[in-house]
């Protein structure tokens, strides 16, 4: 097998890379708080938890927003950025 160089075109200095590895984690991660977020009202919707629980729920998610919100500022990423289009499926997030 043969070593290719890759074409010059690519752009592949260090803080490119960094930023578009971070912001598919942080993807990731907003599609997984968004489904926990769903989860947690349809659970609080069917009076599954106690009123205790719903607070302690609704603190944890308030604090994850918070910190994706500062992880998207420390790269200068908004909302829509981290929102991929899927091509004919549409957006990956609401």
């Amino acid at each position: 097998m043969t070593g290719h160089a890759l074409p010059e075109r690519w752009a592949t200095d260090k803080d490119s890379v960094e930023r578009d590895l971070f912001k598919l984690v942080l993807t990731i991660v907003e599609l997984v708080r968004q489904l926990m977020e769903r989860q947690a009202i349809r659970r609080v919707d069917e009076g599954d938890l106690t009123d205790e629980q719903v607070e302690e729920l609704g603190t944890a998610l308030m604090r994850l927003e918070r910190a994706m919100t500062h992880l998207r500022e420390q790269f200068d990423l908004t909302p829509e950025d981290l929102n991929l289009d899927l091509g004919p499926l549409g957006t990956l997030l609401e």
